[in-house]
């Protein structure tokens, strides 16, 4: 065997050494399966690994599609995190075993009514399901309800989402729960005469055929509303928070939120993400980039919109979301909606 140089024997031995182990490069990063649009999420997440370097990466899709696929792949997932833009498919994902319970102290600083009761995920941001209304027509005044959408005057001049979306899902659940399924099945026949057939897939085409005067009122989330009018100040549109009056049963509220996979081997790093996102400086963002209402205790509004509080919501926890689910997807496949 042929004699190998001490001399070159220590420079590989440094060599060697000098080269992080593998697993440093898996243990400065995370994987989250994300259920929200890109642009709500990346800012927050970019600061997060300015200050840490902690590198995230982002596996976008629906979060129906991402919960069942976290589901299907078990311990094999790649996720350590999963983010969802719905209370509901969070819900139904700690009822499904599928999270590991985090600190108490982490998510002590959020309300309860915006966590689950075990801890298996924690809620980010929340969002109202409002009104949007065209100031200049002749509906201007007339609606204070989300049950006046149905009214038949209203007939081709109503926006609404598909019956897919997460947050119509949501708001479905709310108003069965704090109105009556009864109600809500009229409600739904109603708005499904007005649009015959016709509906959009996104919110912000809502507002803009609102806006225009194609249409006359929709049923968005707030947000919505408010960066339309940053890019448009002079839009005949308006935001009305329905539901209000003495008997009323308030706005539906929804969270977007986040959850550690059971199966990760990081939940110490995921729980520094998750830290991150509920801290003062996080929540701060998601109020000023996004016009969200941030869910930690003493992070205010972003002063471009409602304070919360300074309105009804109405009195439903955001885990009845998911545990009603298969209710409201019941009734709204009932009534056949678009």
């Amino acid at each position: 065997m042929k004699h190998i140089p001490t001399t070159l024997l220590l420079s590989l031995l440094a060599l060697v050494l000098s080269i992080p182990p593998l697993t440093s490069f898996a243990d400065d990063s995370l994987i989250i399966y994300s259920g929200r649009s890109d642009k709500f999420v990346k800012p927050v997440i970019a600061e997060f690994t300015r200050q840490t370097g902690i590198k995230v990466t982002l596996h976008t899709g629906k979060s129906t599609a991402l919960l069942n696929k976290l589901r299907i792949e078990g311990a094999r997932t790649d996720a350590d995190l999963f983010l969802s833009n719905d209370a509901g498919n969070l819900q139904r994902g700690s009822d499904w075993g599928l999270f590991r319970a985090m600190t108490p102290s982490l998510v002590a600083p959020i309300d309860k009514r915006y966590r689950a009761a075990d801890n298996t995920w924690v809620g980010l941001s929340a969002r109202a399901r409002v009104l949007v209304v065209n100031t200049q027509g002749p509906w201007a005044d007339k609606l204070d309800s989300v049950f006046d959408l149905a009214n038949p005057a209203l007939d081709s001049k109503l926006g609404i989402t598909n019956s897919t979306n997460g947050s119509y899902i949501a708001g479905v659940t709310v108003y069965m729960l704090a109105a009556g399924k009864d109600k809500t099945r009229q409600w739904l026949q109603g708005m499904k005469a007005n649009v015959h057939g016709k509906v959009f897939n996104k919110h912000r085409q809502i507002v803009k055929a609102v806006a225009s005067g194609k249409l006359q009122a929709g049923l968005v989330n707030h947000y919505y509303i408010y960066r339309h009018l940053d890019k448009y100040p002079d839009a005949p549109i308006k935001i009305v928070f329905p539901d209000q009056g003495k008997d009323g049963m308030g706005v539906a509220w929804n969270v977007a939120g986040i959850a550690i996979s059971k199966h990760t081997a990081k939940a110490a790093l995921a729980e520094k993400l998750v830290a991150f996102l509920t801290s003062t400086t996080g929540q701060k963002q998601f109020a000023e980039v996004n016009r969200e209402y941030p869910v930690r205790t003493g992070v205010a509004a972003s002063p471009m919109i409602p304070a919360a509080g300074s309105y009804r919501v109405a009195d439903v926890p955001m885990s009845a979301l998911g545990k009603q689910r298969d209710a409201t997807l019941d009734l709204i496949e009932e009534v056949g909606m678009p």
